[in-house]
């Protein structure tokens, strides 16, 4: 009796062959962007404004916007696409899509399973994610950390959104701001760990400092608020997303930081020390694409041939929530 008592309370065994651990790497980047530009002019057409007043606060020259039939998966399809062919590879190798964005029109299916079925892809896992502008990091991280827990090997990781589709056209705070498109990249398991770990949290006080709430539906934020909390903490995480990583300022080829605002990027890149370095201003030509903003940024300088091969960059992004996130990863070992 005591021998099937002491069988029947012992935990069960972990299987014989555990899988080894892995880390992952990037292999190609890709993006797509709207081909209608707005430009400041265009905008004191629609909103009492001006390019002076425009620049003077955020830097931004002009801004693409998606028509009708550029929905969020549309656009997020097309930036996996052009993903995988700047890597080399097909959709049969991806067994993982994750998607950030915030601004997808429906609930289910959700963006990566219309990507999935827009690729072809051979049933992989679909997820999206949620954090706002911060999301393409978040999404970085998880799709790192399946990799490196061995339950993927490839992964599509993109950031998309459609921000025009949740502007009040009337507010020249926001509307300024906004744009629409998709970056994307393609993430292997690798033998030798070129993603760090991600450092990231929340600001629970500024949680409604930007928002897409009814009965609106529309994009709001206390600007004010939110360049306080860019200018006076975003460098000391950033800084520890630096040291979390192992790294030191000085071994980064640069920062590419959510393309929010020139006001807020420059003074990040002095208090960080990498106004030397590469540091990408997307948000000029581009505006501010939320969760696409860094892939987007990255995947066009990297296709440009503006960024050096296996190089540490960081990424680090704030937004909605109130979230932030931040790590290093390498540029593709090739040259695009």
């Amino acid at each position: 009796m005591t021998e099937q008592t002491t069988a029947a309370t012992e935990p069960p065994q972990p299987p014989s062959a555990v899988p080894p651990r892995h880390g992952s790497e990037i292999i190609g980047a890709g993006y797509y962007q709207p081909s209608k530009v707005l430009t400041n002019h265009d905008l004191e057409e629609i909103v009492e404004t001006n390019d002076e007043w425009i620049r003077t606060r955020t830097g931004i020259r002009e801004r693409r916007i998606a028509g009708d039939e550029e929905t969020v998966p549309m656009m997020a399809t097309a930036a996996a696409q052009d993903a995988l062919a700047n890597a080399g590879i097909t959709v049969a190798a991806i067994d993982l899509i994750v998607v950030a964005t915030c601004t997808s029109d429906q609930r289910s299916p959700n963006t990566a399973g219309r990507v999935s079925k827009n690729l072809g892809a051979p049933a992989p896992v679909a997820m999206d994610i949620n954090v706002a502008c911060s999301g393409f990091v978040h999404a970085l991280a998880v799709a790192d950390q399946a990799i490196a827990a061995g339950t993927a090997t490839t992964a599509l990781v993109i950031g998309a959104e459609k921000l025009s589709a949740v502007t009040d056209w009337s507010d020249r705070s926001t509307c300024i701001l906004i744009a629409d498109g998709a970056g994307a990249l393609v993430v292997r398991r690798s033998s030798r760990p070129s993603i760090s770990p991600v450092t990231w949290g929340t600001e629970p006080d500024l949680t409604d400092s930007v928002v897409i709430e009814p009965p609106t539906n529309k994009f709001a934020q206390d600007g004010k608020s939110v360049f306080k909390w860019a200018i006076s903490s975003a460098a000391g995480y950033a800084a520890k997303t630096v040291t979390n990583a192992g790294y030191t300022v000085e071994q980064l080829g640069g920062l590419f930081s959510h393309q929010a605002n020139l006001r807020i990027i420059e003074p990040l890149a002095r208090q960080l020390g990498l106004t030397d370095k590469i540091v990408a201003t997307d948000v000029v030509t581009s505006g501010n694409t939320s969760a696409a903003s860094i892939p987007l940024a990255f995947a066009k300088m990297w296709q440009a041939g503006e960024l050096p091969p296996d190089t540490p960059f960081l990424l680090f992004a704030f937004g909605g929530g109130f979230s932030y996130a931040g790590l290093v990863a390498h540029t593709p070992r090739e040259t695009a």
